[in-house]
């Protein structure tokens, strides 16, 4: 086994037109954008300094000499399929390649830190999962110690119920779970700190 652990960072390319659709709603495509690459670049730090292996899982083309560098990143592609069929997927490539811990993150959370993902793979030692709650309704962080294919099936991802669905699973499977600090995905402009806001004159 892998003791280290391994972090999963799901990440969509940053293109233009694509990126943060609701966010671009009100700030239009190109400041969407540049908000998106900074959150990028945001994650991959904290990522970085995270004490597992890293991997980031790119939506449609693997990028070299990006803000995931290839000193602290490995990298690759999500499967096809939705939401639960990627992560799926992503669980089951780690635990072939007998990592212990896996730990997954998406790329808009600007209040997710280096301590939540350390304190996320501490918890795996002793819990058969941790889960970070999102205050929209979904999650922000899925941590496992094995494969469980339960909690990707019969899901509305993106749906403010997701959080407490998955709840339910581990607690129907009887299964241990740590839960981290509430934290807010960055869906609007209303989930940005004002700091950022102005650094972006929106």
């Amino acid at each position: 086994m892998n003791n280290k652990g391994l972090l999963m960072v799901f990440a969509k390319n940053p293109v233009l037109g694509t990126a943060k659709t609701r966010l671009a709603a009100s700030v239009g495509d190109e400041k969407a954008l540049e908000i998106y690459q900074f959150l990028l670049q945001h994650t991959a730090n904290l990522a970085a300094a995270t004490n597992s292996d890293k991997r980031v899982f790119y939506s449609t083309y693997t990028e070299t000499g990006d803000v995931f560098s290839e000193e602290h990143f490995s990298k690759t592609l999500q499967a096809k399929g939705d939401l639960g069929e990627k992560m799926y997927a992503g669980f089951h490539l780690a635990f072939n390649e007998q990592y212990d811990r896996v730990v997954i993150i998406g790329s808009d959370c600007y209040e997710l830190s280096t301590a939540i993902l350390n304190q996320a793979f501490e918890a795996l030692l002793s819990n058969d999962f941790v889960i970070g709650p999102a205050k929209d309704g979904g999650y922000y962080l899925l941590g496992m110690r094995q494969l469980e294919p339960a909690i990707f099936q019969n899901k509305t991802w993106s749906h403010e119920g997701l959080y407490q669905k998955t709840l339910a699973d581990f607690k129907a499977l009887n299964y241990s779970f740590v839960e981290l600090p509430l934290l807010s995905d960055v869906d609007y402009l209303e989930d940005l700190p004002q700091e950022v806001r102005t650094k972006f004159e929106v």
